[in-house]
């Protein structure tokens, strides 16, 4: 017998972006997360070019700011 469990998907961003007080992230389902920069210390006090250099990391399960050293799950975002 044969039993199939069913793996949820992942939820992943596809795209990250900034206003004066909130991250916007795109998720690959189309929602949209914002969350207020006071969450991220490092991010909220980070220059505009900072911020804009991101990279997906594990097939956009984070989100990586090479310039800041800083990391952020997404998973961790929704809860």
């Amino acid at each position: 017998m044969r039993t199939s469990v069913s793996k949820k998907p992942e939820i992943t961003a596809v795209n990250v972006s900034f206003d004066k007080d909130m991250m916007h992230v795109q998720l690959k389902d189309r929602r949209e997360i914002s969350v207020p920069l006071e969450w991220f210390p490092k991010l909220k006090e980070a220059l505009p070019k900072q911020r804009k250099n991101w990279r997906l990391i594990g097939r956009g399960i984070g989100i990586h700011w090479p310039d800041l050293d800083e990391d952020i799950s997404v998973p961790a975002l929704l809860k």
